[in-house]
């Protein structure tokens, strides 16, 4: 007498998933859990149905990785354009007020001082 064989995997499910896959119902053989069904490609009551079923999904995870980048990508190339759009904006004009309030950073006082001197000079000098 054979003993039975001990499946690792639902037949029934395999074989109803190859025909959705194999009638372009791809939707519905997600819905059924096409991602999620172990595949056993040693049975041999469903092997080619197993078959189809591995194919359809290594199509998908391939399709879907796909997407992923090229969704990378484009996000990549709107955030350089972006950027290059920013440096390329031209600087905003200043009102006087504005530009006086938008003063350089301040000389440490040492420096200032000697500025300051400097400038006194030149100032002092005849023709100038």
């Amino acid at each position: 007498m054979q003993q039975p064989q001990h499946h690792t995997h639902d037949c029934a499910r395999i074989h109803a998933l190859a025909a959705l896959i194999d009638g372009d119902a791809i939707d519905a053989a997600l819905e059924a859990g096409l991602m999620e069904v172990r595949v056993d490609a040693s049975c041999s009551d469903c092997a080619t149905a197993a078959q189809r079923v591995a194919a359809a999904q290594a199509r998908l995870r391939f399709n879907w990785a796909a997407r992923e980048r090229y969704r990378a990508r484009t996000a990549r190339l709107q955030r350089r354009a972006a950027e290059r759009q920013a440096r390329r904006a031209p600087a905003p004009i200043l009102t006087e007020t504005e530009t006086k309030t938008v003063t350089a950073p301040s000389l440490p006082p040492a420096v200032a001082a000697a500025l300051a001197r400097a400038k006194a000079r030149a100032a002092a000098r005849p023709g100038s």
